[in-house]
């Protein structure tokens, strides 16, 4: 190979090294800054009700997420192997992860466990769909509460730190496991047809329901349930008619369940914001009660979602009933650019530019911004770089000011929104 051929690889390697592999992006400069903001802001509301930080590993052995458990299946996990030929896998859901740290830790607590965390998951999705594999969650956890407060709690939580984070347009769908568990007992489903009945509403394939009823043997008013039951959506006068098709016990009991949350929801003054959804269904099968994902404009995924699960912590060694959620950060970034929503990062930088030998004015006064909680970037001046290319850096940065010092009591202040300079002494920016 000449040197030039090599030269042209190694070049042509370089670019190859500079992509990210399908399904991750790099997130930086101004959006990574909002993305930060606004994780920030739903931290803080969940801290308000009283949620407590955890953090648990980014992967874990692959029992504690595998398929059996009620998380994804295992084809969409990343699984790799440690040293000692044990099968590891990144965390395709941190709620697993809270399950066995609760089941460890908090053993003997038997009163409301608050606990919320902040990370990134990973699933593997097939290329075609065109989804992340790496996504960003903001979550919590109430374990130990089993009541319809604690369910109306973190739905109420949900939507408030959807509203802090600038997004005002939203509906909550909410559903119940336990009503699709009822009515497929009232049918005398089996396991392989209830699962395949599960996928078909899932994906809302009316068709392929109404196929699989003309093979059952139902009575009218339950026939007609399961038909309607993938567009069952609305208001309390849906949950009305549900009430009607049915005799089944558990399913009446999701029914009351749901009623009971609206009324809880109504004191919060959040219930505008909740629609139900009698066919919804999760992609997780451990959620055993109230289920629920957050829509808005600009994405067609949920920007949230949770659900009441009462045996996962138990598959740990810890009996225990739990309602989760976990917000998309991904997607409520996306739906706040796609609607153009401006959400405020906090002030733009200031900054000090100064000669060599007037450095120590310039970190003293860097000094004496930051103790006021400002933010200040120093750079030293170039002799071979004119002042503006120092003004149109502070462009691309988005500081507002440049402080030039090149004098150990007089100084040059750039007004980048006026683009001029004007004289000042350095005392009065260590004086205000």
């Amino acid at each position: 190979m000449s040197k030039a051929d090599y030269k042209f690889s190694t070049q042509n390697e370089g670019h190859e090294l500079l992509h990210t592999p399908e399904g991750v992006r790099d997130i930086y400069g101004e959006e990574c800054a909002r993305k930060i903001k606004v994780q920030e802001t739903m931290h803080h509301v969940l801290k308000l009700y009283g949620f407590q930080d955890i953090q648990t590993p980014t992967f874990e052995f692959f029992d504690i997420f595998s398929e059996k458990r009620g998380t994804i299946a295992s084809k969409n996990m990343y699984r790799f192997f440690d040293r000692e030929g044990n099968m590891l896998a990144l965390r395709p859901d941190i709620t697993p992860s809270v399950a066995r740290s609760v089941a460890k830790y908090y053993q003997e607590e038997d009163l409301p466990i608050r606990l919320c965390y902040s990370g990134n998951t990973f699933i593997n999705n097939s290329s075609y769909q065109g989804k992340l594999k790496e996504t960003t969650q903001i979550g919590a956890e109430l374990i130990n509460d089993d009541t319809s407060d604690a369910d109306a709690e973190m739905i109420a939580v949900t939507i408030e730190c959807l509203l802090e984070s600038g997004i005002k347009e939203l509906q909550v769908e909410v559903g119940h496991a336990d009503f699709f568990h009822g009515i497929v007992e009232e049918g005398k489903f089996d396991e392989i047809e209830k699962e395949e009945l599960r996928n078909l509403i899932i994906s809302k394939n009316l068709f392929g329901v109404e196929e699989m009823m003309e093979r059952k043997n139902l009575s009218p008013d339950l026939k007609k349930l399961f038909l309607e039951l993938p567009s069952m959506f609305g208001n309390l006068e849906n949950l009305n008619y549900a009430k009607s098709l049915t005799k089944n016990e558990k399913a009446l009991h999701a029914i009351s369940r749901l009623e009971k949350l609206y009324s809880i929801l109504k004191t919060y003054g959040l219930h505008s914001y909740v629609t139900f959804d009698l066919g919804m269904l999760s992609e997780y099968n451990y959620y055993t009660g109230i289920i629920y994902k957050a829509y808005t404009y600009g994405t067609g995924e949920p920007v949230a979602k949770g659900g009441r699960y009462g045996n996962l912590i138990e598959q740990y060694g810890k009996k225990a009933p739990a309602i989760g959620l976990a917000i998309e950060i991904d997607q409520v970034m996306l739906a706040l650019s796609r609607q153009k929503i401006d959400t405020f990062v906090g002030d733009m930088p200031l900054l000090i530019l100064y000669k060599g030998d007037c450095r120590k004015s310039a970190i003293d006064l860097a000094n004496h911004y930051r103790k006021q909680q400002n933010k200040v970037e120093l750079v030293r001046k170039s002799s071979r770089r004119e002042l503006s290319e120092y003004e149109r850096y502070a462009e691309r940065k988005g500081a507002t000011e440049i402080i030039f010092i090149d004098d150990e009591e007089k100084v040059m202040v750039y007004n980048a929104e006026a683009k001029e300079w004007k004289g000042a002494s350095i005392r009065d920016f260590l004086n205000c």
